[in-house]
């Protein structure tokens, strides 16, 4: 009963002011609703094709209907070539197309032709665009192939190209992609490597609470109650847990439910592993709570702690890019085993599949919480005490 009244006088003291709903709550999911705006989105950037068609017959209306069938090329005609490449250079298309005039007899005739493309430097869009092409080219050429060598003589060989083309165009056999789930979502590495840097924030503002009770000599007052010390430290221990749980809660319904993005992942699952995170966090908080003496040294908590770990872990970028030292040190890193988790289970991954990750996150929490129950003594006041 004692553990669960401390527990509660912390949550008290941390949400029952304004700054600590800013701190821990609004401040968190604004900058993870943030990274799912910028790094979370899944949707094509569309490509804007200015194109001008000099050919009379079926094979360039044919091709402008191939690139139209690609939702993310947006199609737009132009009357002059000067006026094409004025839009290429004003950088109001990525990629221009000129269809040459007598394009379709070129094709009967079993010539090459060749289709202009104009664009200022070389990207994956022109090159999907290219390739488009140069494929929609091969297949009419084949097409035009059959037409000269079986084509009925009373038949003009241009309707005989359109009828062909005609057909083609209503692509009765098509493939269908099929995500399977194989693979983490683009951006999810990002995503969780934010979260789990603002849940790393917990570890200043548990410091500084701690420092601060040692200074005003509130952790001294607490131990001569008549109160045994595992009730003392099992009420701090729940009241921080609430208080990441709390957080873990909020960030994961935000951005699951309220902006609809898809982490892939079972709910459950994923607050299991952000929850065994943050009982990391809550012992290096409390480890390194009982090794400060300064309050003023607090703030050296971003410098030396949360932003080296964040970097080493892999929130920022893949690790796969890291010298081979580094990966090494990584796995000595909390936040490289709780992302490893996140993006097995998102690839399809069960608890079982996760297992080694929660261990090792669970066992760096025993050590850390440990090691934070032996040295923090409220009897070790601050310098400034």
């Amino acid at each position: 009963m004692h553990s669960l009244t401390i527990a509660w006088q912390m949550i008290k003291r941390t949400l029952g002011r304004k700054k600590g709903w800013i701190s821990f709550v609004i401040i968190p999911c604004v900058v993870v609703t943030a990274a799912v705006a910028l790094l979370g989105n899944e949707e094509t950037t569309s490509v804007t094709i200015p194109y001008m068609n000099s050919d009379t017959g079926p094979a360039g209306k044919h091709l402008i209907e191939e690139l139209s069938r690609t939702k993310e090329y947006i199609m737009k005609p132009i009357s002059s070539e000067e006026e094409l490449k004025q839009s290429i250079i004003r950088q109001k298309g990525k990629i221009g197309i000129m269809i040459p005039e007598n394009f379709s007899e070129a094709l009967l005739a079993g010539d090459t032709p060749t289709v202009e493309l104009y664009e200022l430097s070389s990207s994956e869009a022109s090159f999907m665009v290219n390739t488009t092409v140069n494929g929609a080219i091969g297949r009419m050429g084949d097409a035009a192939t059959i037409i000269r060598n079986d084509a009925d003589k009373n038949q003009d060989p241009k309707d005989a190209l359109e009828n062909i083309l005609n057909q083609t165009e209503k692509h009765q056999v098509e493939a269908v992609s099929t995500d399977m789930g194989l693979y983490a979502k683009p951006g999810l590495n990002n995503v969780t490597g934010f979260t789990l840097m603002f849940m790393m924030g917990l570890i200043s503002s548990a410091v500084m609470l701690i420092v601060e009770d040692r200074r005003m000599r509130t952790m001294s007052r607490i131990f001569t109650a008549p109160v045994r010390s595992y009730q003392i430290a099992l009420g701090n221990f729940l009241g921080s847990f609430a208080l990441g749980a709390l957080q873990v809660l909020f960030v994961l319904i935000l951005t699951k439910y309220v902006l609809g993005y898809e982490y892939g992942i079972p709910f459950f699952m994923h607050f299991l592993i952000l929850t065994a995170f943050m009982l990391v966090a809550m012992g290096i908080a409390s480890t390194v709570a009982g090794t400060i003496r300064n309050p003023q040294n607090a703030g050296m908590l971003n410098s030396l702690i949360i932003t080296p770990t964040c970097m080493l872990g892999g929130c920022f970028w893949p690790l796969s890019i890291m010298p081979d030292f580094l990966k090494k040190i990584a796995n000595f890193i909390p936040q490289k085993w709780a992302i490893e988790a996140v993006e097995t289970a998102a690839s399809g991954g069960t608890l079982a599949d996760i297992q080694l990750p929660l261990l090792i996150l669970g066992l760096m929490a025993v050590i850390l919480l440990g090691i934070g129950s032996v040295i923090l003594r409220p009897s070790e006041t601050s310098v400034n005490a």
